[in-house]
């Protein structure tokens, strides 16, 4: 039987081979990172060069960098901001506890706006163009008075669609509003730089740069505010409490360093392979929807949607194949819901149903592009002629 392919890098990655090395070494380093004998000097000394080279990768001070379990940690601490009071937490925004978001964000930010509007925060849900890019000029408009916070998200997870982040963040500030990105699918496969950038937040997640679960990273810019979501201990500054997943970070470190030294040919080898697959589905299969930006996205991430069959089949007959891919549709509740990304997007709904997405990395080949070019096709034509919902234009 062939090897499987792995074509669904934007859901996880793989352990690179340095952060697996890394990991094996830390298991013998078990000092607590805050004791003060030898032990746990070297858990610290370990700690502190991954948070260095986490930095280094998104253009950062080391101490700006704080230490979470996941990128929706580190997005729901940014958001928790709006909820701060004198009474809780010097962190107080006064009177401006409105939040500015998009319809294509991470559901770990979509429903953390849902609870805070239905705490009575002001929350505006900008819309995005068919090629997944918001109006610029919309997000100036939106930001009042009582907006605290605007909340971006680099590239999205579905599409590859990259904002404007700069002029975003600048759009924020002279709007009086503090300025967070989830750059969690963009670092470490385009160049990111909070510095340059201008951003207050920005999140990362270490199993989506080739490093473990359970590990992410808050980027908080010298002298913005941050409401601790964890209280407790005084650990990462007192900006997350709870002893250090040193394991963990000293591993996500590495994979920061991989990424810098392995990104821009990377990108380049696979745009290449991105171009291949689109103009080869393209070519083969008729009635075929891609979604997403043709210039502004990510090298490697392809969604499209297929007239008259539904995402999910595809994924199960590529699966049976030996090819795994994603859905832009989720099953909830036993129905069956287009994704939010996709439907914010304008896809027809007979298109919305049919999306895949298929997410490059380092393990991709040319050859396996081939394989999933030739099995992708009849795998279409079969779905079809069952599907009472497919009728071909003559």
């Amino acid at each position: 039987m062939p090897e499987p392919i792995y074509l669904d890098h934007n859901a996880t990655t793989p352990l690179h081979p340095e952060v697996k090395r890394a990991i094996t070494e830390m298991l013998d380093i078990f000092g607590n990172p805050s004791s003060l004998h030898a032990f746990g000097r070297e858990a610290k000394a370990r700690l502190e060069n991954a948070r260095a080279q986490v930095a280094d990768l998104v253009g950062a001070k080391p101490h700006e960098v704080v230490f979470t379990g996941s990128g929706s940690e580190a997005n729901n601490t940014v958001l928790s901001l709006l909820r701060c009071n004198k009474t809780a937490c010097r962190c107080d925004l006064g009177t401006r506890k409105g939040l500015v978001t998009t319809a294509i964000e991470h559901p770990c930010v979509l429903e953390t706006a849902k609870y805070l509007r239905a705490l009575g925060h002001p929350v505006t849900i900008l819309g995005v163009d068919h090629q997944g890019r918001i109006d610029l000029e919309e997000l100036r408009q939106a930001i009042t008075p009582e907006v605290g916070l605007v909340s971006i998200m680099t590239a999205n997870n579905e599409t590859g669609t990259i904002q404007d982040i700069p002029e975003a963040a600048r759009i924020a500030h002279e709007a009086g509003a503090l300025f967070h990105t989830d750059a969690v699918q963009a670092a470490g496969k385009i160049p990111v730089d909070a510095k340059d950038w201008d951003v207050d937040f920005l999140t990362l997640s270490a199993h989506k740069i080739y490093g473990p679960k359970g590990v992410g990273a808050l980027i908080v810019r010298q002298g913005s505010p941050i409401c601790p979501l964890i209280l407790g201990g005084h650990q990462e500054s007192g900006r997350r409490a709870g002893t250090e997943n040193t394991i963990g970070i000293v591993a996500m470190g590495e994979a920061a360093r991989q990424r810098q030294q392995e990104m821009a040919d990377e990108a380049l080898r696979l745009g290449r392979l991105r171009h291949k697959l689109q103009d080869g589905i393209l070519e083969s299969i008729p009635d075929v929807v891609v979604n997403g930006h043709p210039q502004h996205t990510l090298p490697g991430t392809l969604n499209v949607s297929f007239l008259g069959v539904e995402g999910e089949a595809i994924l199960l007959y590529l699966d049976a194949a030996g090819i795994a891919v994603s859905t832009g549709s989720a099953c909830a509740s036993g129905s069956l819901d287009p994704s939010h990304v996709i439907m914010a997007l304008g896809v027809p709904v007979e298109y919305a149903h049919g999306s895949i997405r298929i997410s490059l990395g380092r393990s991709t080949t040319e050859e396996h592009i081939d394989i999933l070019l030739q099995e992708l096709p009849p795998i279409i034509a079969k779905l079809r002629t069952i599907s009472s919902a497919y009728r071909r234009k003559s």
